[in-house]
């Protein structure tokens, strides 16, 4: 897979990219990534990219031209998935990470100010997500969620599939509780089903407890998870013991 990124602040998208799990991917050619500075793409002589909006709202607004020649130089005649990081897109979610995460070739653009001019967004974008229902500085930082969402879920850059299989939202579901050493902790004690080494009961275990804590904590999803017989029952318990509390 390959990733550009428009922004203002390459420097800021580079040093996240290099750290961790996404760094390790990129070095090992999991995906490549390359941070453009819109700046680098206006005939401005004092490298201006803005300019104020025709209407009385306050603040600046990013021009067409610098954002359009970065596109321009960036996909060189190659057509990416156009991607504008914006409050006024879809909500990212776990699932449009995987669908995204199966393109060959996006290309993310960070917005700044008051936004961008709409005739950019019209002539190249394809679609705009948010991370958030709340506005931000600049879409930087919405990137860097969404490249780091997306490119945990190529192959190569976690050991094994499990390791986001098992995670929250990934199947409808928010995840297990997880424990590690020490056994007993402040009085409090790790699962026995946990230290048992039945592979079988652990997976049920797992199974509960990811019910349990999205009905606990998210129950809205619920509506939406594929749910078995056991499943409910499961659901069923719970609530009967919280009604006869």
């Amino acid at each position: 897979m390959r990733i550009d990124i428009a922004t203002l602040f390459p420097e800021m998208c580079e040093y996240y990219l290099n750290e961790s799990i996404v760094g390790r991917a990129k070095e090992k050619g999991v995906f490549e990534v390359y941070c453009h500075n819109i700046r680098d793409y206006t005939l401005d002589k004092h490298r201006r990219v803005d300019d104020t909006p025709y209407s009385e709202q306050k603040g600046m607004l990013m021009q067409c031209d610098p954002i359009f020649r970065c596109f321009e130089a960036a996909a060189q005649g190659r057509k990416p998935h156009v991607i504008y990081m914006s409050p006024q897109g879809k909500v990212l979610t776990q699932n449009r990470c995987r669908e995204l995460s199966q393109l060959s070739d996006i290309f993310i653009l960070c917005g700044h100010y008051e936004g961008v001019d709409e005739r950019v967004i019209e002539e190249i974008v394809d679609e705009e997500i948010s991370i958030g229902d709340y506005v931000l500085t600049g879409g930087e930082l919405p990137a860097l969620v969404l490249v780091d969402g997306v490119v945990r879920m190529l192959e190569g850059t976690l050991s094994y599939a499990d390791c986001y299989e098992d995670e929250s939202h990934y199947s409808g579901l928010l995840e297990y509780p997880q424990y590690t050493r020490p056994e007993v902790w402040h009085g409090r004690k790790v699962p026995e089903v946990l230290l048992s080494g039945h592979h079988a009961n652990i997976a049920r275990w797992r199974r509960e407890q990811r019910i349990l804590t999205t009905l606990k904590k998210r129950p809205d999803m619920l509506e939406s998870a594929d749910l078995d017989e056991k499943d409910m029952a499961v659901i069923d318990n719970f609530n009967k013991m919280k009604n006869e509390q």
